[in-house]
């Protein structure tokens, strides 16, 4: 086993089962159909190992001999994805972030960059999106006065839609102001695409073989099939699901994710944004990396007020008799107030990481699935799950469109 899931503390549910059987048949006869944004599930990682060649020569020839380091221009799952495994995988020391629109934080992301050694990499699907469209024409526009002249084709790397009509950085990449580019893939959401062209393109920027990318491809593939068991004893990710799900219904709102291990800075941006785009107002997840967030979060976390929370505990194996010390410790005070779940990883290799990415992957579409049929809310068939859309960050971006009309 890459990673263990044991429940703590439990709490019951009714008819899990049947839900659960429900749930699998109704995600496998959507997996592969257009417009379900479910590609992620075999067809993604299938294609991506056809495809390792183009890519492992792209970020080759944009490498060259001249660039150690890459900057990532994106937000949302632009961002957090690649964020996620790089730190997982303890080689973020070369890769660098920006995603913001505020002045500051772009003077401070640019400064500390060597523009001479630095590639740019800019992701983004439809490429409108505000932020990204910011820190390309900012970086830009620096990238250009530092070279004296206009030509920065060689200094981007561009990710988005293969179409013209669909994506305006695609016609940059057209136009020959960007020179190199890969894909963002379609019926992908962002939040489920940690194995799209843009995390692919970066293992290879950091020297990671095409053996090794297909040995994480075909993990993530064995992890997909695993998880698509409908066996809540065997499946993992039904039964972190049945955990969420038997909390919610004792009016348990509130699920806080604790990391422990600084390797988790990334994913903890990841798995908030996989949880709250996917389950909404259903279940809100919060994330944290210990030991430091008990400091200030368990005098709150043990209250005994405190009745709409619920814990899982994520953190690797150890010898290590302080590091098992504090989580039996922290595990035993939560676990006698609050539901609690463990997920404990055995390692940090390439199949293990691959198999834990499935896993929330899966435990968060089921948890959500299974939720809304409990109050008879069945998706239609012809229809995206509701798991796997956000139509409510639209809401604020149309009124900032306004904003910046005036």
């Amino acid at each position: 086993m890459n990673c263990t899931v044991e429940v703590v503390k439990k709490c019951c549910c009714s008819k899990f089962q049947e839900l659960a059987n429900q749930a699998v048949e109704d995600i496998k006869k959507r997996q592969g159909k257009p417009g379900q944004f479910l590609n992620w599930i075999e067809v993604l990682p299938n294609l991506q190992i056809e495809n390792l060649d183009n890519l492992y020569s792209l970020a080759k020839n944009a490498k060259g001999d001249k660039f150690s380091d890459l900057a990532i221009l994106g937000i949302g799952g632009s961002r957090h994805t690649t964020e996620n495994i790089t730190k997982l995988l303890g080689v973020e020391d070369k890769v660098h972030f920006f995603s913001s629109v505020e002045p500051t934080s772009f003077d401070r992301f640019i400064k500390k960059l060597d523009l001479d050694k630095t590639l740019f990499l800019v992701v983004s699907k439809s490429g409108t999106t505000l932020e990204t469209t910011f820190g390309y024409n900012k970086t830009k526009e620096v990238v250009e006065k530092f070279l004296g002249n206009k030509d920065t084709s060689n200094n981007f790397v561009a990710m988005t839609d293969k179409n013209s009509e669909k994506s305006a950085l695609r016609r940059i990449v057209d136009s020959g102001e960007i020179k190199l580019s890969g894909f963002v893939h379609d019926d992908v959401g962002g939040r489920f695409s940690i194995f799209d062209d843009a995390t692919i393109f970066t293992l290879f920027f950091l020297g990671y073989s095409k053996e090794d990318v297909k040995e994480l491809l075909k993990a993530s593939l064995e992890a997909q099939k695993e998880f698509l068991s409908s066996d809540v004893e065997k499946n993992q990710a039904l039964k972190l699901a049945k955990f969420n799900v038997k909390a919610k219904n004792q009016g348990k709102n509130k699920h806080f994710v604790e990391y422990f291990g600084d390797e988790f800075f990334g994913t903890t941006l990841w798995e908030k944004q996989l949880k709250n785009e996917s389950l909404k107002a259903a279940i809100s997840t919060d994330t944290n990396v210990g030991p430091g967030y008990l400091h200030y979060n368990a005098e709150a976390d043990l209250d005994v007020n405190n009745t709409d929370s619920f814990f899982t505990f994520v953190y690797v194996k150890s010898t290590d008799k302080v590091m098992n010390a504090v989580m039996e410790g922290v595990i035993s005070a939560y676990s006698a107030q609050h539901p609690v779940s463990k997920i404990v990883l055995e390692d940090l290799s390439l199949k293990s990481i691959a198999r834990f990415i499935e896993l929330k992957h899966f435990e968060t579409l089921y948890t959500g699935w299974i939720l809304r049929a409990q109050k008879g809310n069945i998706t239609p068939c012809d229809v995206a799950l509701d798991e796997v859309l956000q139509p409510n960050v639209e809401k604020y971006k149309k009124e900032v469109k306004k904003a910046l009309e005036k």
